[in-house]
């Protein structure tokens, strides 16, 4: 028996965002959202898992994971990949995993305690980070 439904062809995918294009949403979105403290740090060859990370806070657990859950949301919608989340049940410290970006979203109080801006800064030549103005 033959069917007459229409053979469908998958579109083809997007093509991959660079490092700076997942670096400016992955800023709007944080923008939009009404991170504090937005820090961003140039990895690019310095290390093998990501050309940027980010260090930005939440006011609490709640907005943190609101952060997080939007980021997601977003990086999700422009179709370049699935980004991988950890840490959203308690939101104290989120870390959002966007392939060439490192986004690791706080409370205050944790952020203060683990400091990886100064970790990561002192590793770096110069001053490797950005204080991302508000």
């Amino acid at each position: 028996m033959q069917t007459d439904s229409p053979i469908t062809v998958p579109a083809t995918p997007p093509a991959p965002l660079s490092a700076d294009q997942v670096l400016d949403l992955v800023r709007a979105s944080l923008d939009d959202d009404k991170a504090e403290d937005v820090v961003i740090i140039d990895l690019a060859g310095k290390t093998d898992f990501a050309d940027y990370m980010v260090v930005a806070s939440g006011r609490s657990s709640r907005h943190v994971a609101s952060l997080a859950e939007k980021l997601e949301m977003r990086i999700k919608a422009s179709g370049d990949q699935l980004p991988v989340t950890e840490g959203l049940p308690l939101a104290d410290w989120v870390l959002v995993d966007a392939g060439p970006v490192v986004v690791h979203l706080f409370r205050p109080e944790v952020r203060a305690f683990y400091n990886l801006e100064k970790m990561w800064g002192a590793s770096l030549p110069g001053d490797g980070a950005q204080r991302v103005a508000e």
